[in-house]
């Protein structure tokens, strides 16, 4: 590793001792310009349209910003945009080799891992936006709708959810605005207690259609919890099992719960652990397989590896010099960068 991205990388904190609002730099300032020049000199991608008016309006809903380069003690593939009172992280997710075109995932960081919270800046706006004007408790005085801005003004109209007679909010949403992980999980449970388990396995097969939540292994382990439910053991057991051939930190829980599903031991740990081994690598390269593609492959093993215990500062260097070897050096960069 080169001295000079050695230099970009300090030590985190223990996960497990030092709560994560603790240790990070604060953004006092209510400019979105550090996080869009952040997402286009170090994450090496383009900033999503609307970004600074989702940043104004998290600000706007009590958040507080945090400065994107504050990763301590986070996977390394968040780019961090706030913080709620109770700690919790929203943030963009920035895939290393994501598709043309792709956009950046809305999330909110978790110690193994990532919860997906939207496909897309727009989707998590228009979101907030419909669960304001629904909201009223408070009696919305349209804070959050002048924040948005013309982001807003384009993507819903006040008013919508009121006159489309839709009376239930969920129903609103996965209607008119999109998918969103957490509202399909809480349709399937709404089947169960009212007694339609057919409509709740439809669901949740549903949920796990790959074109849905692209990368994501959390469809899978939400519907092999379903399977499990009914006593349908063995569909399960599989489906738990594809869960784990998606990246470990989009799983939304441990590896362990979702392994004890795929009724796995340690054996895709021991796996992941001789592929990253010298001896991994070089079984890979002899039966012809790139070196580039053999980088990457490492590079996602060891990133499992992290999530197991959300101990990503000990994995940041190696990953980060696979990415280097696979020709991504930008990505490298910004793996190891840190305030």
């Amino acid at each position: 590793m080169k001295a000079g991205l050695l230099g970009m990388l300090n030590s985190p904190p223990c996960a497990t001792s030092v709560p994560l609002r603790h240790v990070r730099a604060r953004v006092t300032c209510s400019s979105s310009s550090g996080h869009i020049s952040f997402i286009k000199d170090v994450a090496a991608t383009q900033p999503p349209e609307n970004l600074q008016h989702l940043l104004k309006m998290l600000q706007t809903r009590g958040e507080t910003l945090v400065s994107p380069g504050s990763r301590h003690g986070l996977i390394p593939l968040a780019i961090p945009l706030s913080e709620n009172m109770s700690g919790s992280m929203t943030a963009l997710l920035r895939w290393p080799t994501a598709p043309p075109g792709m956009e950046m995932p809305v999330v909110e960081v978790r110690k193994h891992g990532v919860w997906l919270l939207a496909n897309n800046v727009d989707q998590y706006i228009h979101r907030i936006l419909v669960e304001e004007d629904a909201d009223e408790s408070h009696g919305s005085n349209g804070e959050l709708f002048h924040a948005s801005s013309e982001a807003g003004k384009k993507l819903y109209t006040r008013g919508d959810f009121a006159e489309s007679k839709i009376s239930n909010l969920d129903g609103y949403l996965l209607k008119k605005v999109g998918l969103f992980p957490d509202l399909l999980e809480r349709k399937v449970m709404r089947h169960f207690e009212e007694g339609d388990q057919v409509s709740a396995l439809v669901t949740g097969e549903f949920y796990t259609k790959k074109d849905l939540f692209p990368g994501f292994g959390r469809p899978f382990v939400f519907n092999a919890e379903v399977l499990l439910k009914v006593g349908r053991t063995s569909e399960a057991k599989d489906s738990a099992r594809v869960a784990l051939k998606s990246p470990w930190w989009t799983l939304g829980c441990t590896y362990q719960d979702v392994a004890s599903i795929a009724q796995w031991e340690d054996e895709q740990i021991e796996y992941i652990k001789e592929k990253v081994s010298e001896e991994g690598r070089q079984e890979d390269l002899k039966k012809g397989k790139a070196l580039p593609q053999v980088a990457l492959d490492e590079a996602a093993f060891l990133l499992d590896l992290a999530s197991i215990d959300g101990t990503w500062g000990d994995y940041l260097d190696r990953i980060a010099e696979c990415y280097k070897e696979a020709g991504l050096g930008e990505i490298a960069n910004f793996i190891l960068y840190r305030d």
